[in-house]
């Protein structure tokens, strides 16, 4: 479908190394002038650790924007020279002490909150891993914990996980195993 908006003039009006906000002069629609603003943000990658026995590792940490504690499976942020599956690869690492032999993209991108948000999401699934030593950034305080898929899947359910990527991971997941 054709883009229904117009673009007169676009500026920055904040910017952090996480997150830059554009704010667009726009004509809407309907043909009335207006702004859009749009949070724009690194490529986002979540990985499934999947160990031997349906056991995945959740990372809980504090989301200080929803001031609560939060289990998921690994995230974080690629940088710009970075592909979405070596962003995923680095984060394991620093945030679970994991490598993996096997990697596997699960599905196609996602759109995170694509209302306001241009942020992009890439999900794998890591197999045949292996330890090393976690390095977390200075502004994650981590905890790691294996669980088994079902009981993960059952957080899904419950309301216990509720970041998105998580949920589109973990259900993806799923549909494998169902199939």
């Amino acid at each position: 479908m054709k883009n229904p908006w117009k673009t007169l003039e676009s500026k920055v009006v904040y910017k952090n190394p996480w997150i830059s906000v554009r704010e667009d002069q726009v004509l809407r629609p309907n043909g009335t002038p207006g702004i859009y603003s749009v949070v724009e943000t690194r490529i986002a990658t979540g990985v499934v650790a999947l160990a031997p026995g349906h056991e995945i590792y959740l990372v809980g940490q504090y989301r200080y924007p929803m001031d609560e504690y939060s289990w998921e499976i690994v995230e974080g942020g690629a940088e710009d020279d970075e592909t979405p599956l070596a962003a995923a690869q680095r984060e394991l690492e620093e945030e679970a002490g994991l490598r993996a032999r096997q990697w596997e993209q699960l599905g196609a991108e996602v759109h995170l909150s694509n209302c306001h948000s241009s942020e992009r999401g890439f999900l794998f699934m890591a197999r045949e891993l292996e330890t090393c030593e976690a390095r977390p950034d200075d502004t994650e305080v981590l905890a790691l914990k294996k669980t088994p898929f079902a009981e993960a899947l059952a957080m899904v359910e419950r309301g216990e996980i509720k970041d998105a990527m998580s949920i589109i991971a973990i259900l993806r997941m799923q549909r494998r195993f169902d199939q």
